[in-house]
C-alpha cells in the first residue's frame, strides 16, 4: 500500500512503505544528543527568559520575605500531616500563593514493568544513561541505600525532603527492597528545591533535559475562586520555556483537592461535584497533568477497570482544554523514605501518581532512542502518551482522567511498529500549507490518529475575571480524516457540560487532537490544516497513526527456500516472491560459526566463490522495517558439486513484480547511486526517509553520492520534467 505525504498545495511525494532497516552499527551511529538537543532550541529566546526569570526571581525573593514579614507568615511551614506549604508568588490581585505537595502519608498501573527484561515485550529498558529533573519541597536524601550515586543534587539546597525522596524513589530507586523498586531505576535524578524553579529548568532543559516531575502546586484553599483553571502568568511561563526548548516536557500533578469544596464557583456544577480545581502550571497547555486512578490490570498488561481515585482533583481549565490529560497510580505507593538511608513509607496522591508517569516516559525516550537513534521531540512524546492512553468509561476523553490511563506498553509496540501498522512523523506547517495523507486501515484494529504540538505561549493572561473562557491556545491546527465525502472530526469537551461524554466536532482549545474510527476499512485521507496566521509563520507538529496498514510485507519466515542450479563458478538460490520485502540472506560453511550475509529485494541469490565437496548452510528471513523482521526460514543444507541436477532445476523462481517507475544501482548500494533512466540537465533528486523527512537533495550530475547516509531503507525521488519518480533503495 502506498501513502503519501503532501506538505504544500502543489507538491506532493510518492513514500513507499518500507522502513529503515536497523543495523548493529545504529548505536555506534547515534549523535551526541545533549548537543543535538541543544542545537534544536531557541537560544537567543532561552537565553533572554532565563536572564528575565532570574531578575524576576531575584525581585520577588525580596517581596515575599517583606510580605511575609508584613502579614506575620511563615515563609514555609509543615502541616500537623506532614505536608510542606511555602509561600512563593504573589498573585496579580496580592494574593499569596503557596506551594504545597500532593501527598497524603500511607507500577504496574502505567504498564512499565512490560518494558523491562522479562516484561512481556522483553525489551529491558530502565532509563539508563538518561537523567529526569525533580522539582520538590527541598531534595531527595541522595545517601538512600536506593539511589547510589544516581540522585544527584542540583541546586545548593541541603534541605533534605521527605516528600522529594519518595518522589524521587518512585522515580529510580534501584530496587534494594523490591516493592520500592522505581518506574526508571537506572536512570539518574537531578534533586532541586522548587523556590528557583523555573530558572533550573529553563537553565537545565537549555543543557539537554528531556523531563522533569512536579508533584507539587497552589494549595488550593488560600486562593480566590477565580484562580482555579485560569491561564495565568506562571502558567504562561512554563509554557513559554516548553515553546523554546521543544525536547522538554514538564510533568506535573493534578492536586488532592476533589474533596475540599475549596472553588465555590466551579465552571460546572457546584463545589461538591469537584470540577475546576486545577491550578497555575497544572492549567499550562504544553505540560503533561496528572490525575490519580485506581485500576486493575491483570498479568498481560490489560486494563480491566479504572476509575479516578477519590482524592484526584478534576478540571476543565476554564477555556475548555482536556486537563488533566491523563491518569496513573497514586494509591499507597511504597518508596524511599527520608528518616534514613535504608527507611521506605507508603503514601498517596498525585504527587506519586505523577513520577510513576513521568518514569514511564522517560523509558519510551530511551526505548525510541535505541529503536532510531535520537530522541521524541516533546510534543511527540506527549502525543504518543495521549494517542496510547487505555480509555475508560465512556469513549473520548473526560475532565477526571483526561485521555485514560497511561500505557506504555501499547505506545512502546506503537513506536516498534513504525511505517509497519503506525506512523510517528515529527512535521512542520507553514503559513497556507495544507499536510496530507493516505491511508489504508489494516481492518483489525480502530484507526486513531493524532497531531500534537507544542504551542507558543498564550497571549491572554487572567488578571481576575472569574471563569474567563478565553482561549489560551496561539496556534490552532486542525486534523480531519475523510473517505468517500465523509468527514471525521477530533474529539472535544464542553465546559459549561464538563459532566458529559465527549463529542466530535471542530476543537478550538487543546494543542491536542484525535480521531477515532472503529469499525474502520478501506483508504482514509489525513489532512492537518490551520486557522489564521501561525505565529512566528509556522508551527512544528507531530503526526501519530495506528491502526493502518502501510506495507504488504509480512513479518513471517519465506518460504520455499532451494537451490536452483549451479556450475562450476556459482551456486543460484530461489524463494517464494514476497511484496514490499527485503530479504536478509546468511550462509555459511557447515561448523563454521561466522555467517556471511547479504540483502535483496528479488527472490533470487547467486553465491560465488564456493568450494566443491564441501557443505553448506543457508536461511533467510523478511525485513520489513526498521524494526521488524521475520524468524529466519529453516536452514537449508547443500554439498557444493558445481554441477547442475534435474532436481535442482525443477524449481522455477517466481517472477518479483516490480512498480518502480525508475532503476537503481547498485541495490543495495555502498557508496554512491546510480539513476538508470533517460533524465535532463534539469533533473533533481531528493533522498527521503519513509518518515517522510527529506535528508539529502541536489542535482543530479551522475552517481549519486550516498556513504554519509546510515544502513537502512530510503526512497530516491526524481523531479524532471517529464514528472516526479521515486525509488526505494537500501543503504549497506
Amino acid at each position: 500500500m502506498d501513502y503519501k505525504y503532501t506538505v504544500s498545495r502543489t507538491v506532493q511525494i510518492v513514500l513507499f512503505a518500507s522502513v529503515l532497516f536497523c543495523t548493529a552499527q545504529l548505536s555506534a551511529q547515534s549523535k551526541d544528543h545533549k548537543k543535538f538537543i541543544q542545537s534544536a532550541n531557541k537560544a537567543k529566546e532561552i537565553q533572554t527568559l532565563a536572564s528575565k526569570m532570574r531578575a524576576d526571581y531575584d525581585a520577588k525573593h525580596i517581596r515575599l520575605q517583606q510580605f511575609a514579614k508584613e502579614n506575620g507568615l511563615p515563609m514555609t511551614e509543615k502541616l500537623s500531616d506532614g505536608t510542606v506549604v511555602s509561600l512563593q508568588d504573589i498573585g496579580v490581585d496580592g494574593t499569596p500563593l503557596f506551594y504545597t505537595t500532593f501527598m497524603d502519608p500511607t507500577s504496574k498501573v502505567s504498564r512499565a514493568n512490560e518494558l523491562y527484561a522479562g516484561g512481556n515485550l522483553n525489551l529491558d529498558l530502565d532509563g539508563r544513561g538518561l537523567q529526569v529533573g525533580v522539582w520538590d519541597a527541598g531534595i531527595a536524601l541522595t545517601s538512600h541505600q536506593e539511589f547510589g550515586a544516581r540522585a544527584i543534587k542540583g541546586d545548593a539546597v541541603d534541605e533534605v525532603s521527605a516528600h522529594a525522596t519518595m518522589v524521587t524513589g518512585t522515580l529510580i530507586s534501584s530496587g534494594v527492597n523490591k516493592k520500592a523498586k522505581g518506574v526508571a531505576f537506572a536512570a539518574e535524578a537531578l534533586t532541586h528545591d522548587w523556590t528557583r524553579d523555573k530558572v533550573e529548568v529553563i537553565e537545565t532543559a537549555a543543557q539537554g533535559m528531556l523531563l522533569s516531575n512536579h508533584s507539587y502546586g497552589i494549595k488550593s484553599d488560600r486562593v480566590p475562586d477565580w484562580y482555579f483553571g485560569s491561564y495565568i502568568k506562571v502558567s504562561q511561563e512554563w509554557d513559554e520555556i516548553m515553546y523554546n526548548a521543544p525536547y522538554y516536557l514538564m510533568v506535573t500533578a493534578a492536586g488532592n483537592a476533589q474533596n475540599s469544596y475549596d472553588n465555590e464557583v466551579p465552571v460546572y456544577g457546584k463545589a461538591k461535584d469537584g470540577f475546576d480545581l486545577l491550578l497555575g502550571f497544572a492549567v499550562s497547555k504544553n505540560g503533561i497533568t496528572v490525575a490519580g486512578a485506581n485500576t486493575r490490570i491483570d498479568d498481560k498488561g490489560e486494563l480491566k477497570s479504572a476509575t479516578v481515585a477519590s482524592y484526584s482533583s478534576f478540571g476543565p481549565v476554564d477555556d475548555g482544554r482536556i486537563k488533566p490529560d491523563l491518569a496513573g497510580d497514586g494509591t499507597a505507593v511504597f518508596a524511599a523514605s527520608s528518616y534514613g538511608n535504608q527507611s521506605y513509607d507508603s503514601s498517596t496522591g498525585t504527587s506519586m501518581a505523577t513520577p510513576g508517569v513521568t518514569g514511564s516516559l522517560l523509558l519510551l525516550q530511551q526505548y525510541h532512542e535505541q529503536l532510531y537513534g535520537t530522541y521524541m521531540k516533546a510534543a511527540t512524546l506527549k502525543g504518543l502518551a495521549l494517542h496510547t492512553a487505555d480509555d475508560v468509561a465512556a469513549a473520548g476523553p473526560d475532565y477526571k482522567m483526561g485521555w485514560g490511563v497511561l500505557n506504555v506498553k501499547k505506545a512502546a509496540e506503537v513506536l516498534k511498529n513504525k511505517e509497519y501498522s503506525s506512523i510517528v512523523n515529527e512535521a512542520t506547517l507553514t503559513n497556507g500549507e495544507v499536510y496530507t495523507i493516505t491511508v489504508k486501515a489494516d481492518g483489525n484494529q480502530p484507526l486513531l490518529a493524532s497531531i500534537s504540538w507544542t504551542d507558543p505561549k498564550g497571549e491572554f493572561v487572567n488578571r481576575g475575571n472569574l471563569n474567563d473562557a478565553t482561549a489560551a491556545l496561539t496556534n490552532d491546527l486542525d486534523i480531519r480524516i475523510t473517505k468517500d465525502g465523509k468527514t471525521y472530526f477530533p474529539w472535544k469537551l464542553n465546559p459549561a457540560k464538563a459532566a458529559d461524554k465527549a463529542i466530535k466536532g471542530d476543537n478550538l482549545v487543546d494543542p491536542y487532537e484525535r480521531i477515532d474510527i472503529g469499525d474502520a476499512a478501506g483508504e482514509y485521507t489525513i489532512t492537518v490544516t490551520h486557522k489564521g496566521n501561525l505565529v512566528n509563520g509556522a508551527q512544528d507538529f507531530s503526526l501519530i497513526v495506528s491502526g493502518a496498514e502501510l506495507t504488504q510485507c509480512r513479518v513471517v519466515a519465506p518460504n520455499g527456500l532451494q537451490l536452483t542450479s549451479a556450475t562450476e563458478a556459482v551456486a543460484k538460490f530461489g524463494w517464494d516472491a514476497a511484496e514490499d520485502t527485503l530479504f536478509e540472506i546468511q550462509y555459511k560453511e557447515k561448523g563454521q560459526t561466522e555467517w556471511v550475509t547479504g540483502h535483496t529485494w528479488e527472490n533470487t541469490w547467486n553465491i560465488p566463490d564456493l568450494e566443491k565437496g564441501k557443505t553448506y548452510e543457508m536461511r533467510l528471513r523478511a525485513v520489513c522495517t526498521e524494526n521488524l523482521v521475520s524468524e529466519f526460514s529453516d536452514v537449508l543444507e547443500f554439498m557444493f558439486n558445481g554441477e547442475a541436477t534435474e532436481q535442482t532445476l525443477a524449481y522455477e523462481p517466481l517472477s518479483y513484480p516490480t512498480e518502480l517507475s525508475i532503476s537503481l544501482y547498485p541495490n543495495p548500494a555502498v557508496n554512491e547511486l546510480t539513476v538508470n533512466a533517460e533524465l535532463s540537465s534539469d533533473a533533481e533528486f531528493s533522498v527521503v526517509t519513509v518518515s517522510g523527512n527529506i535528508i539529502k537533495k541536489g542535482k543530479i550530475n551522475g552517481a549519486i553520492n550516498v556513504s554519509d547516509l546510515s544502513s537502512g531503507l530510503y526512497v530516491l525521488m526524481v523531479q524532471d520534467h517529464s514528472g516526479l519518480k521515486s525509488s526505494k533503495f537500501y543503504k549497506n
